[in-house]
């Protein structure tokens, strides 16, 4: 399970999948449709993906995507 807190994480997320399955970028892209341009650019965290672009890396990866909204505390501010 990852975690994604932010762009360049999920990046780093996307790459160390990608070579734990021993796939390169160009066959990543392939597979999920997504440019070998904007594949780089998402694993380099310059990127901000869209919904659908990180849904068909996940899919393409074997992972699943959640997304959690949370209401924002301040410090200091009870459960």
């Amino acid at each position: 399970m990852f975690t994604i807190m932010n762009t360049s994480k999920l990046g780093i997320s996307i790459r160390e999948r990608r070579k734990r399955l021993g796939l390169d970028q160009r066959s990543l892209a392939e597979i999920s449709g997504v440019s070998v341009h904007a594949l780089s650019d998402i694993e380099s965290g310059k990127a901000n993906p869209t919904l659908k672009v990180i849904n068909a890396l996940a899919d393409s990866l074997g992972l699943e995507l959640r997304l959690e909204l949370r209401v924002k505390r301040a410090v200091g501010e009870e459960n």
